[in-house]
């Protein structure tokens, strides 16, 4: 059984850093691709953020490149977003998910486990 929750949300001025992570329980944590998604009031849930089972690659929603960054540890079982330069927008429900059938993707559909979301707000 795959557990992940996420933490480090909260609220933060706009211009300012917060770090997400996302702790995962299991053996396999390893094996998967991880993803970063995010669902704000009254929209559907978006893709931030991919990282593949190694690390070694990574993949971002294009307003997302520059201003955040997907890491892992795999030895630690944890995903990490830092997320810098934050604006209003940002504002959302994050959530991490694991994606277990090989894909290195940002399409929620493939994700297969699914955190409870952590809140981030920005204000200005």
């Amino acid at each position: 059984q795959v557990q992940l929750v996420e933490s480090g949300g909260g609220l933060v001025q706009a211009g300012g850093p917060l770090r997400l992570s996302c702790a995962a329980s299991g053996p396999t944590f390893s094996n998967y691709a991880m993803g970063w998604f995010r669902q704000a009031s009254g929209k559907e849930r978006e893709s931030v953020a991919a990282i593949s089972w190694s690390g070694i690659t990574t993949d971002y929603a294009d307003s997302k490149k520059g201003r955040f960054t997907i890491s892992r540890d795999n030895a630690k079982n944890k995903v990490d977003m830092q997320m810098n330069s934050l604006k209003p927008e940002d504002k959302a429900v994050y959530y991490c998910a694991e994606e277990t059938g090989g894909l290195l993707t940002r399409r929620p559909g493939p994700y297969d486990y699914w955190g409870q979301g952590t809140q981030v707000t920005v204000s200005s």
